[in-house]
C-alpha cells in the first residue's frame, strides 16, 4: 500500500491574481528507479520563468497535488528573461518562456534543450477609462500610442474609430514591462512586423528602450502591469488576456491584417492558431496572423526542459507532471483565459517529451 507523505503547501500571492513564487506539492504515482522497481521516494522539481502562464501553472500544480502527493513543484514567476537565464545557469530543473529560445540560447545549453509548448494566449491592450466600455484601436493608432506620438485619449485618430464613444481629453499613460519579458518579446515582434517606424526606432526583444517620457511607466511582470493599469485612470498597457479577464479590466478590439477589428477571446485566439503550422522543433512565432477572424497578437508559451538529466526520478516525475498538464490540465485553460492546445499539437509535444532522458 502506498504511504502518503504530508508536505507543507506554501503559496505567496503576488499583487492581484498571479503568483510571484508558487510552492505547492504536486505528485504522481510512485517513481521508479532504473531497475523498474517502485521507490516511493519524494521528488522536488524547481522551475522559473514567464509570468504569462503563472495563473494556469498555479492551478495545474494545485489540482495535481489533490490527485497525487509524491512530487513537489516550485515555480517562480520571474519573467521569461530571468527564467531563461536561470535555466542556462542550471539553477532550476525547468524554465518557462513566452518566446521560444533562439539558436544561440539553445547552443549555450550543453545538456540539450527540449521546447514544450504548454498553452497559448492573447496579449491585450487593457485600459482604464471610466465610462468607456468598448474601444477600437487601428494598427496605426495603437503603434503611435506606444511610440508616444498620440498622447491624448480624444486624439482624432482614436475618435475616428470610436465615433459613438465619448472619449475624455485626458493624457494617456502607457504601462510597459520593466523586466526582461517574453510578453514584451512577443508584443514588440508583432509591432515590428506591422510598423516600419516601430521596427526602426524601438525594435523587438524581451527588453526594449521605451520612449523616455513621464507618461511611460514600467512595472514588473504581468501582475505589475495589471495592477498599474487598474490603479491609473487614463492608463493603457499590454498584458496577458487571462489577467485582464480575471481582474475585470476592459481591453481594446484591435485591427488585424484583414482590416477587421477583433475582440480578444478564446475563439478569436483559437482561430489565430488554426492559421499557424507548428514546425517539428515546436518553435512558432506568430507575428501578424492572416484570417478575417484572427486576433492579431497570440503566442504559445513554452516550458524549457533539458534533453538530459542526471536523476531518473526527476525525469520520471517531470514527464508525469507534463503529461497530466497536456491532457487533464488543458480542461481548465479556457476558464482562466488561455487557449487549450489543439490535439495535433498535444501529440507533437508528447513525442518531444519522450526525447528527455537520463545522462549516461
Amino acid at each position: 500500500m502506498r504511504s502518503r507523505i504530508t508536505t507543507k503547501k506554501r503559496v505567496w500571492l503576488a499583487p492581484l491574481l498571479a503568483v510571484s513564487l508558487i510552492t505547492v506539492t504536486a505528485c504522481g504515482s510512485e517513481t521508479t528507479n532504473e531497475g523498474g522497481e517502485k521507490s516511493g521516494q519524494s521528488v522536488r522539481l524547481t522551475g522559473a520563468g514567464a509570468s504569462f502562464p503563472a495563473p494556469l501553472y498555479q492551478r495545474w500544480f494545485k489540482k495535481y497535488n489533490e490527485i497525487n502527493p509524491n512530487v513537489e513543484v516550485e515555480y517562480q514567476s520571474v519573467g521569461s528573461g530571468a527564467g531563461i537565464e536561470q535555466f542556462t545557469q542550471k539553477t532550476v530543473d525547468f524554465g518557462a518562456s513566452d518566446v521560444a529560445m533562439n539558436d544561440e540560447e539553445i547552443a549555450a545549453i550543453e545538456r540539450g534543450v527540449i521546447l514544450l509548448p504548454m498553452t497559448a494566449g492573447s496579449i491585450v491592450l487593457a485600459y482604464n477609462l471610466p465610462g468607456v466600455d468598448e474601444l477600437k484601436l487601428s494598427r496605426d493608432t495603437y503603434v503611435n500610442i506606444l511610440l508616444g506620438k498620440i498622447t491624448k485619449w480624444n486624439d482624432p485618430a482614436i475618435v475616428k474609430d470610436n465615433k459613438d464613444v465619448k472619449l475624455p481629453e485626458k493624457e494617456i499613460t502607457v504601462v510597459h514591462r520593466s523586466d526582461g519579458s517574453g510578453t514584451t518579446g512577443v508584443f514588440t515582434k508583432h509591432l515590428s512586423a506591422i510598423s516600419e517606424d516601430w521596427k526602426n526606432t524601438i525594435g523587438e526583444g524581451k527588453s526594449v528602450q521605451w520612449p523616455s517620457k513621464s507618461s511611460f511607466v514600467g512595472a514588473k511582470g504581468n501582475e505589475g502591469v495589471t495592477a498599474q493599469v487598474k490603479n491609473t485612470e487614463g492608463a493603457i498597457g499590454y498584458l496577458e488576456f487571462g489577467y485582464a479577464k480575471q481582474q475585470g479590466i476592459p481591453y481594446a478590439s484591435l485591427e488585424n491584417q484583414s482590416g477587421q477589428f477583433v475582440t480578444p477571446s478564446t475563439k478569436s485566439a483559437s482561430d489565430t492558431l488554426k492559421a499557424v503550422k507548428l514546425p517539428d522543433n515546436l518553435r512558432a512565432f506568430i507575428t501578424d496572423p492572416e484570417g478575417a477572424e484572427s486576433y492579431p497578437i497570440v503566442t504559445y508559451t513554452w516550458i524549457l526542459a533539458y534533453q538530459k538529466y542526471e536523476d531518473q526520478a526527476k525525469v520520471d516525475a517531470f514527464k508525469e507532471v507534463v503529461t497530466w498538464a497536456l491532457t487533464d490540465g488543458q480542461k481548465v485553460s479556457e476558464e482562466l483565459g488561455y487557449i487549450p492546445l489543439p490535439e495535433n499539437v498535444v501529440e507533437k509535444v508528447k513525442e518531444s517529451l519522450e526525447k528527455i532522458e537520463v545522462k549516461k
